[in-house]
């Protein structure tokens, strides 16, 4: 979030991807601190006239159901409040291949990237157009 501003005004995108990291979701911050802090990405980016597209994360079971449901619940009903397209789970297919996934287990691997483009593409291309 700190860095996103400059980033904007360096870069002048006209879309931009917005997710968080399964190393996000591990710090283990309060739920409203981290809707809060993409919300605010959100509206900086929009306020700098980029469009947004919003990606899910699904984080590995370390902090139980109560936290992991409600952080994956979070980029949907951002996504829904903000009327922003949305890609549900950006690895999604990925992890089931652990060829594809680096050692930690959370990161997927340079092969896997043609496989986020296909789960990006379709919710993308509009909004290039």
């Amino acid at each position: 979030l700190s860095r996103l501003p400059a980033a904007l005004a360096e870069f002048q995108p006209s879309v931009v991807i917005l997710e968080l990291g399964g190393n996000d979701g591990l710090r283990g911050l309060p739920l409203a601190t981290l809707q809060s802090n993409l919300e605010e990405m959100v509206s900086l980016s929009q306020r700098a006239g980029a469009k947004v597209l919003l990606a899910g994360i699904q984080i590995p079971p370390n902090y139980g159901p109560r936290y992991t449901e409600p952080f994956y619940a979070l980029f949907g009903d951002i996504a829904e409040s903000e009327q922003l397209p949305f890609v549900p789970f950006l690895i999604d297919g990925i992890p089931q291949q652990p060829e594809l996934m680096q050692n930690d287990g959370i990161h997927p691997r340079a092969e896997a990237q043609h496989m986020i483009l296909d789960n990006v593409w379709p919710v993308l291309a509009p909004m290039l157009q």
